[in-house]
């Protein structure tokens, strides 16, 4: 290897590989199969390594292998439904299977200030696996808002541009997602004893109320909350 791509592959190396494991869990939660997540993490390695040459030095290394790994999943992802659409019109062939992801996204105006109900705490006594698992069925497009917003703990500005979607679009998926994982969370926390069905019932009730009552407007959202 010449010495230039050697000292290049050195210094790939040296700024990728700290953010491994982080790939690695938000692959895990994309793909939902730890053989998909190591394949999706050596495809998003190989192709980083390969247009490291076009990095500019400086700029945020992790934002750019998570832009990497999110259109390396959304293109298997979108070469994996043509195949299923191909094979579904095969007469005999078994139908595909309806994966929730959500093609329409949500508009702006649908989005609610979301605020703390008294459920949170015991929310927080629920096991990570409890909520890890959660996420795992929440639509694709809210998912991946949630892993890169709260277990990754990117910022709007930073999901926006590795997801390609505008900075409200990703605040949209990011509530609707939060909301989800909230109802899904609920269920169990009764379950589980944390919380009563009647108290469930109210707090629900609460949070719908506030929903409808409480749109945010985009810019207003801004002027308080200085989208980061």
């Amino acid at each position: 290897m010449p010495f230039g791509q050697s000292r290049q592959k050195a210094e790939f190396e040296a700024l990728a590989l700290p953010y491994l494991d982080q790939l690695f869990s938000a692959a895990m939660r994309l793909t939902r199969s730890e053989r998909d997540a190591e394949d999706l993490v050596q495809d998003t390695f190989l192709r980083a390594c390969r247009a490291f040459g076009q990095f500019q030095r400086g700029s945020n290394v992790r934002a750019w292998l998570f832009r990497i790994l999110n259109n390396t999943f959304i293109n298997d992802y979108r070469h994996r439904r043509v195949e299923e659409k191909i094979i579904g019109e095969i007469p005999g062939a078994s139908a595909s299977r309806n994966d929730g992801t959500a093609d329409d996204a949500p508009d702006i105006e649908d989005l609610a200030d979301s605020r703390n109900t008294p459920e949170d705490d015991c929310m927080e006594r629920l096991m990570a696996d409890d909520i890890l698992r959660a996420i795992d069925q929440l639509p694709l497009d809210f998912r991946m808002a949630v892993v890169l917003a709260d277990l990754q703990e990117f910022s709007y500005r930073e999901i926006s541009e590795i997801t390609g979607c505008p900075v409200g679009t990703v605040m949209s998926r990011l509530f609707r997602g939060r909301k989800l994982l909230r109802q899904a969370l609920r269920q169990h926390a009764i379950d589980r004893g944390f919380l009563t069905a009647s108290a469930a019932d109210e707090n629900a009730a609460n949070e719908a109320e506030t929903e409808e009552s409480s749109p945010v407007d985009l810019n207003e959202y801004r002027r308080k909350h200085q989208v980061r």
